[in-house]
């Protein structure tokens, strides 16, 4: 039992030994260890140092992207706005009341309603005081005929009586004075004729004269009623019952909004892309989106804006679309080259112009111009790059043209 102690002290008595007589021994062994193992890490660090390339030591490191051009349907872009096909002020050409209920904004109309329909008051009057007139004109033709046809009677008497007194006088049968005789009735009868001629013109003078009343006022009469000049939609309400209105006082507006047009301005330099009979979409604020054709393009640039008018035509059978809504234009053209990026990859060079920065033989910086095509949520289509580029999508904005860099390349997920 009295081993156990025993065997403790003397593990302790030679732990003390060794820390205090072999101090220096102990201390020596340990040292070498850690040596060593110090010693095999550098070696390590060093074999890895011999083994990296230091051909990229100092250059900045960029990641870029190998893209390939592709041809793509181009489209010129463009913000405008709805308008109706049709619209029309009808307003009145004479004064009068009102007499007739107005029409509920917004009904539906056809070519010819009737919109506003003004008292007659005189107007029935006047036209049948011109419609007796022209009458009465007309009477007076059969005796304007009669007293020419009478007058041309009394010439050709004349004429036969001249004739035999001149045929005597040149046998020594009738005087000189009969023969001047009949020389004045044959005068005085065709004075006779031009007189009853002149008579005969007043008098379809008269009538025609009599027949313009009547016309100006078989229109006054019309013009008591405004009609629907084509099918469409009442805009405003139509005047009210009992109203007084003028010449040019406004009746109601009328609009046809199918197919309805949808009007946008292409810059100068896009123009030359656009043609009549192109097919083109439109993207409304609503969300709703439509096609049609181009059945407009301007021949004369706008001063202000030097920008050129373009129609777009589009069926709107049910009038979902309505007059002044703000709409996308998209117009087809010909297909062209184009690159599809992210949106970062763009940025800007010390002249303010839109572009890349790609990376050339030899790993030197290029900045390359751009031209917007098409952009889409997950990435944008530019043209103006050559048919393969290393485009620099991070680290574009830390180097300039003309810098060597280190890129690391990576694809684009289309």
């Amino acid at each position: 039992m009295r081993l156990i102690p025993v065997l403790t002290a003397l593990l302790v008595t030679a732990i003390l030994y060794f820390v205090v007589v072999e101090r220096d021994r102990l201390a020596a062994f340990a040292g070498n260890g850690a040596s060593e193992e110090a010693t095999d890490k550098v070696a390590e660090a060093s074999t890895e140092l011999t083994e990296t390339p230091s051909d990229d030591a100092g250059l900045i490191r960029v990641v870029a992207m190998r893209s390939a051009a592709s041809t793509i349907d181009s489209a010129v872009v463009l913000r405008g706005q709805t308008e109706a096909d049709r619209q029309v002020e009808v307003r009145a050409e004479t004064s009068g009341l009102v007499i007739t209920e107005p029409l509920r904004r917004g009904s539906h109309v056809t070519a010819g309603q009737e919109l506003c329909r003004l008292d007659v008051g005189t107007s029935t009057a006047v036209l049948a005081e011109a419609k007796a007139r022209l009458l009465e004109a007309q009477a007076r033709i059969p005796s304007a005929q009669a007293t020419v046809a009478e007058a041309e009677a009394r010439l050709e008497e004349a004429k036969i009586n001249d004739n035999a007194a001149r045929k005597l006088s040149e046998g020594g049968f009738a005087s000189s004075t009969r023969v001047a005789s009949t020389a004045a009735s044959v005068r005085a009868a065709e004075a006779s004729i031009q007189s009853a001629t002149s008579g005969l013109e007043s008098t379809q003078a008269g009538i025609e004269s009599a027949q313009a009343l009547v016309a100006a006022a078989e229109r006054e009469v019309e013009r008591l009623t405004m009609t629907a000049p084509f099918d469409g939609l009442l805009e405003s309400r139509t005047a009210e019952l009992g109203s007084l209105m003028q010449p040019g006082s406004l009746c109601g507006t009328v609009l046809r909004l199918d197919p309805i047009r949808i009007v946008g301005f292409v810059p100068e330099t896009d123009i030359s892309r656009v043609n009549e009979g192109s097919l083109a979409g439109a993207r409304l604020t609503t969300g709703q989106e439509v096609t049609g054709q181009v059945t407009f393009v301007s021949r004369s640039a706008d001063p202000q804006t030097r920008t050129f008018r373009v129609e777009v035509t589009v069926p709107n059978a049910d009038l979902a679309i309505r007059d002044g809504q703000t709409a996308e234009i998209m117009i087809s053209a010909d297909g062209a080259a184009a690159h599809f990026l992210p949106q970062s990859s763009l940025t800007l060079n010390d002249e303010g112009t839109l572009g890349v920065r790609i990376v050339e033989d030899g790993g030197i910086v290029a900045f390359k111009a751009i031209e917007l095509m098409r952009d889409g949520t997950d990435g944008i289509w530019v043209g103006g790059l050559p048919e393969k580029a290393d485009v620099i999508v991070v680290g574009q904005e830390f180097v300039v043209e003309g810098v060597q860099v280190a890129p690391t390349y990576r694809e684009l997920d289309q």
